[in-house]
């Protein structure tokens, strides 16, 4: 015998919801912050995203670097701005650079005329550099190195003896000879600092016309030098053996006697005679007025010469100028 049993509720309120799946069942509730964990976490549910997305935005582009100037491009740049803003000066070095190296090599060229000028220096017709004219002069002359010679040949006389007489028997034997010395005075040219200072007044160059119109300037210079310098030593001073002669002989009367011919031979040592022949020229060449004076003549032409030709002239030409007036004193130290 079968017993069939129906139990049923009398609050459907209360009733057991369906499955999971049953479409009659009710949503469950979202979690809240109390819940424990899992926050209403089941196997069909996915989790809550912590942080919301956000998509990747477009990439970011470096903009492109600047190349780099080389640093001798950089001096370059420097360089040919400051020969612009001062390309007169620049120009006028390289002209009177120019003008010296070709004068002394010996080459005579005409080179342009540039006055000397600063960019901060208005250009007018009556602008001159007179100021820069004198100190550029003076600081030629004091880079002369060497002094000036005055070289003279003079002609001299001297005998030379040799005695060795036997008791009161004499017995010598002498030759007279004819010698060509040969000496030199000397100017300094550049006697220092401290003799070329304003006070001195030992140099003066006035300008007595300032260029104008294509015209170049004129300039009187004056100086002073100290005075040509003599011989010092015996060495300053030299022979000249090619003509050099002997000229006369004479000995006693019991030369070429058997003794006095034993003891002297007439073949003078070269050494002993060109020593007295030297010291002979040194003696006529510091004390001899016919020797002094042409001396001191030729050194005092020489130097004048030099300076004016090789250092004053080329300098004044550079600068616009021409010298019409030189002079020179002779002062002591």
């Amino acid at each position: 015998m079968v017993r069939i049993v129906i139990q049923r509720t009398a609050r459907p309120d209360l009733a057991d919801p369906g499955a999971p799946g049953d479409p009659s069942r009710p949503p469950a509730p979202p979690p809240v912050s109390t819940d424990s964990y899992p926050y209403g976490y089941t196997r069909t549910r996915p989790l809550r995203d912590p942080a919301p997305y956000w998509p990747p935005g477009p990439r970011r582009r470096w903009p492109r670097l600047r190349p780099r100037i080389p640093r001798w491009a950089k001096w370059a740049i420097i360089i040919g701005l400051v020969g612009f803003v001062f390309r007169r000066a620049v120009a006028w070095a390289v002209l009177a650079a120019l003008s010296a190296g070709l004068h002394l090599i010996g080459v005579n060229v005409h080179l342009p005329n540039i006055r000397f000028g600063w960019p901060w220096q208005s250009v007018t017709a009556g602008t001159s550099t007179n100021t820069m004219v004198g100190p550029l002069v003076l600081q030629k002359i004091e880079g002369i190195s060497r002094p000036a010679l005055g070289t003279e040949h003079f002609s001299f006389v001297f005998t030379h003896k040799v005695s060795k007489s036997i008791a009161l028997w004499p017995c010598w034997y002498s030759a007279t000879f004819y010698a060509v010395g040969r000496a030199s005075a000397t100017v300094d040219l550049n006697p220092g600092p401290a003799w070329w200072r304003p006070t001195t007044g030992h140099f003066q160059l006035r300008v007595l016309r300032e260029p104008a119109a294509g015209a170049p300037g004129r300039v009187a210079v004056s100086m002073a030098l100290p005075l040509p310098q003599l011989p010092q030593s015996v060495h300053d001073v030299t022979v000249d053996n090619t003509l050099s002669k002997p000229i006369s002989t004479d000995h006693s009367f019991s030369y070429p006697g058997l003794g006095c011919g034993a003891l002297i031979q007439p073949q003078f040592s070269q050494s002993v005679l060109y020593a007295q022949a030297q010291s002979m020229a040194f003696d006529q060449a510091t004390h001899l007025a016919s020797v002094t004076q042409p001396l001191i003549s030729t050194a005092e032409a020489q130097a004048t010469t030099m300076i004016r030709n090789n250092f004053i002239q080329p300098t004044v030409n550079a600068l616009g100028y021409t010298l019409t007036q030189f002079s020179i004193r002779w002062a002591a130290r």
